[in-house]
């Protein structure tokens, strides 16, 4: 059995691309059932985000698996087959194993080590399990991504060391607060940047938060999403005071924020501190808001130190989870190669005895005076040839089972013998076009 990925991410295709490959819903289920239809698939399963759509196979026909996965994807994507190669990537064997395997530890993300990919994979395996379209060797590949996934983030850390700027903003008010449980947070401007930081604020236990805007209609819907409360701008300033932590990130060209304002607001604050994390470009907050007594200003640039320490961080804890990978393939190699080696050696064994017994029983039908003794004698000769013969063939495979190439010398074994070893269908070309392809991976 064979095992290949085809797929495009943020890197290989634009958004426009990617967009006609993005499958949710009803339209994920209809295209697992007809792939796992197509011929040469045994099993699948799909991954498909915002940033990537991957086909995960397994086949007994490399050739024919690939050759109905491309067919079926540029299909879906309304692109002429002759533009496959342009945007979509092919792994095969001991490199699709890798790379599933770094997608789910989030090494293969826009942002490195993010956390969101691995409950991707859980759910795209399951929904192959629901559709009944995985097999044997689907399921025993993604179970062990997943605890891969596990794996790397609990020894490495490598999802604790925040890179995106809102996170970042949330995580370093906690730091300076020690903690954010029971506190009051504003929020400047309501756009996606702002929905973001809300949604850390929240995660990280703030009580209250107040969001203001110029738009009042867009300030509620972003408040309503969280049980806050929207404030016209006309009061912000007045109700600023309340706040322990202001976000902000607004559209403006000028400072939202100026140093007489903070001034009034911390006057009403009987010396509690604030802290003021400006994330616009360009910046909401006058930089002389910071010589306020008790205030702490951070702009862009201050995160951005943060962020950048952090990125060295992960990238540390990637070069860690790389280790964890290489020995967690050799793993899955060692499994998915005995699948091959064992039956091989099996049907390798039972032509040598079927030769054995033909050609001694044609050997003692032409001799008909041997005795009993004789005939064992001979029998044993026979057998120890046939044993001799083959001993050193099956003592090779085993010891190349657990290499990447393992498969390649059951696949050998099988052409040189012409052996018919059920679910692996060896050919009898020159050179076999599946043995090709894996060579390519």
């Amino acid at each position: 059995m064979f095992i290949f990925v085809v797929g495009l991410n943020h890197k290989s295709a634009p958004v426009e691309v990617r967009e006609k490959l993005s499958f949710s819903g009803e339209r994920v289920q209809e295209a697992l059932t007809t792939l796992r239809a197509a011929a040469g698939i045994e099993g699948c399963c799909i991954l498909s985000t915002c940033n990537r759509m991957e086909i995960y196979a397994a086949c007994t026909d490399m050739e024919k698996g690939l050759a109905s996965v491309k067919r079926l994807a540029t299909g879906w994507a309304n692109l002429p087959q002759e533009m496959f190669s342009r945007y979509f990537y092919v792994h095969t064997l001991y490199n699709a194993i890798r790379h599933l395997f770094r997608v789910a530890a989030g090494l293969d993300s826009m942002v490195l080590g993010e956390t969101q990919i691995l409950g991707q994979v859980r759910t795209a395996y399951q929904l192959a399990c629901e559709e009944q379209v995985s097999n044997g060797i689907i399921n025993t590949w993604f179970q062990q991504a997943i605890t891969v996934g596990k794996r790397v983030r609990t020894e490495t850390g490598i999802d604790q060391f925040p890179v995106s700027t809102s996170y970042t903003a949330v995580e370093l008010a906690e730091q300076k607060l020690e903690g954010l449980a029971g506190r009051c947070a504003l929020i400047l401007g309501a756009g996606k940047m702002s929905e973001l930081t809300l949604k850390h604020l929240l995660s990280h236990g703030v009580q209250k938060i107040l969001v203001a805007n110029r738009s009042l209609d867009k300030a509620q819907a972003m408040a309503n999403s969280c049980g806050g409360e929207a404030i016209a701008y006309s009061a912000l300033y007045e109700r600023m005071a309340e706040a322990d932590i202001v976000i902000s990130c607004t559209a403006a060209t000028h400072y939202v924020l100026q140093k007489h304002q903070v001034e009034a607001a911390m006057a009403q604050r009987q010396g509690q501190p604030m802290f003021l994390i400006d994330i616009a470009v360009p910046r909401d907050i006058d930089p002389q808001a910071g010589e306020v007594p008790g205030v702490h200003l951070y702009d862009i640039d201050d995160l951005q130190g943060v962020i950048d320490q952090n990125l060295e961080e992960r990238r540390n804890a990637a070069a860690q989870a790389e280790k964890i990978i290489e020995f967690e393939i050799s793993q899955f190699m060692r499994w998915l190669n005995s699948l091959f080696v064992v039956p091989t050696i099996v049907a390798l064994k039972q032509k040598g005895e079927q030769i054995r017994e033909k050609e001694l029983a044609r050997a003692l039908s032409k001799v008909k005076h041997l005795s009993e003794k004789e005939k064992k004698l001979i029998g044993s000769l026979a057998s120890s040839i046939v044993n001799q013969l083959l001993h050193d063939p099956i003592t090779r495979l085993r010891e190349h089972a657990a290499s990447p190439d393992g498969h390649l010398y059951s696949e050998v074994l099988q052409n040189l013998f012409s052996l018919d070893v059920p679910g692996q269908r060896a050919k009898r070309e020159k050179e076999s076009p599946a043995l090709h392809v894996v060579r390519r991976g």
